[in-house]
């Protein structure tokens, strides 16, 4: 557009107060042309770009990283509440165990397992002795008195001489020492039966000579610490005899409990090879809760000429007077520490 064709009012308006036109060219001049044509029309409008989307403020941040440790540390507080429940819960449980079951499972078992054999021998043992019941009623027959005979007669009698309790075995001292010597060697598990089939340690061999040739087969022994080790030397010690009288012999053990009787049951068939018919009134071990009973059996055995062989369990707490008039006799006799776990094991 030239400077002609502009409008009269633009012309008008460039020429100064003082008379002077303006320059076209002049950029005074341009600038405020371009401002009152964009000002004047209503058709332009600059592009306004849309605005992105803003990023969350800081405070609004800060609000939901509140919520969300408030809830972690409410979740935690929850969890810390139900762990002290549980260990709680577990020391009450650990608790009662030990107080109800620790320690007592194995001595109850050995206690059910011990009564249950004993029991088992001795329902045999009662059908046995019913099986063999007299029930026609024997003659008595009346002996004269000793008081009877005369003066005579009773000095006419030879004298008899009684050989020293030590000297007992003296005769039969190298087959007993024969055999302590084969109880050194190792063990035979195939022997045949009411032989040794353990090995017996330096102090049983020692405890069985002081009973052979010192105490002539009667007295009192000290034990070897527990039960299983007097069964064992007591096993050694029947074996001997067994080579010595064969079958002109039998076995009486006394235990004042079943469980007791048990354990001698089981390790008497383990070290000799025994089976549960070597176990009864008419075989060759008889076991006995009270000593009455064993005193009696051991007064018909010496009346059929056979020998009574006693045991004494080391729980018991003495020796009933009659039982020191037999001939072979053996009580184990226990420490005081011994006898006090043996109780408190039962």
């Amino acid at each position: 557009m030239t400077e002609a064709e502009l409008p009269e009012n633009t012309q008008s308006s460039t020429e100064s107060k003082d008379g002077e036109k303006a320059s076209i060219d002049d950029p005074s001049f341009r600038v405020p042309l371009e401002e009152s044509k964009y000002e004047s029309t209503n058709e332009f409008k600059a592009p306004t770009p849309k605005d992105p989307q803003k990023p969350p403020s800081e405070a609004n941040l800060a609000q939901i990283l509140e919520v969300a440790l408030q809830d972690l540390t409410e979740k935690r507080i929850a969890l810390e509440g139900e762990l002290a429940d549980l260990s709680e819960r577990k020391s009450q449980i650990e608790k009662e165990f030990k107080t109800s079951f620790s320690g007592q499972s194995d001595a109850i078992a050995r206690r059910v397992k011990g009564f249950q054999d004993y029991l088992t021998g001795a329902l045999q043992d009662l059908a046995q002795s019913a099986e063999q019941l007299e029930l026609i009623s024997q003659p008595v027959m009346l002996s004269p008195s000793p008081l009877d005979k005369s003066q005579e007669a009773i000095s006419n009698q030879p004298v008899e001489t009684s050989t020293a309790i030590a000297e007992t075995f003296k005769p039969d001292e190298e087959l007993i020492r024969t055999c302590l010597e084969q109880f050194r060697k190792e063990p035979d598990f195939y022997a045949d039966p009411w032989k040794l089939r353990r090995s017996l340690e330096p102090k049983d061999i020692e405890l069985l000579e002081d009973w052979f040739f010192n105490m002539g087969g009667r007295g009192a022994q000290p034990s070897r610490g527990n039960r299983s080790k007097n069964v064992l030397v007591a096993s050694g010690l029947i074996a001997i005899l067994g080579e010595l009288y064969g079958d002109q012999f039998q076995v009486l053990v006394l235990a004042s409990q079943p469980e007791r009787l048990g354990e001698w049951r089981r390790g008497l068939q383990d070290a000799l090879g025994l089976s549960r018919e070597d176990f009864g009134p008419n075989s060759g071990i008889v076991l006995f809760e009270r000593a009455d009973g064993l005193i009696e059996k051991a007064d018909r055995l010496e009346e059929r000429d056979e020998v009574p062989v006693i045991i004494i369990d080391a729980a018991e707490k003495g020796v009933e007077i009659p039982i020191l008039q037999f001939p072979i006799w053996l009580a184990f006799a226990a420490s005081p520490q011994e006898i006090y776990l043996d109780e408190e094991i039962i």
